[in-house]
């Protein structure tokens, strides 16, 4: 599961990224000053890396055994500025505390199997 999350983790920051562009650079440059050139550049890298995103956090959520309204709220994320951001550091503190409940959970299986 540590690699899905990596791959969620990159993804999640790539997507805000081009998000955050997209939004406060290159829309106002199209309206303000008429200038469509980024908005046509990366609205497309946008659309296609949000595509890639779906995937990989689709993929994190089955693997994590997420419920569906937390998976819907985490593909939803990579649509509104700053907000996958958020769900990146939730996600990743989420399925960090899980995979070191399981260990720890394993190790007292392994003790208590070894002592008897």
């Amino acid at each position: 599961m540590q690699a899905a999350l990596l791959r969620y983790r990159v993804l999640a920051y790539v997507v805000g990224v081009l998000l955050l562009l997209l939004a406060f650079v290159a829309m106002p440059l199209k309206y303000a000053a008429d200038e469509p050139t980024l908005v046509e550049t990366i609205g497309p890298v946008h659309g296609f890396a949000y595509m890639v995103y779906l995937v990989v956090a689709f993929d994190l959520s089955r693997r994590a055994n997420w419920s569906l309204v937390q998976t819907l709220l985490v593909l939803l994320a990579g649509t509104i500025p700053v907000l996958s951001f958020v769900a990146e550091r939730r996600v990743t503190r989420q399925v960090r505390a899980a995979q070191s409940a399981q260990s720890t959970q394993a190790a007292q299986s392994t003790q208590s199997t070894s002592v008897g």
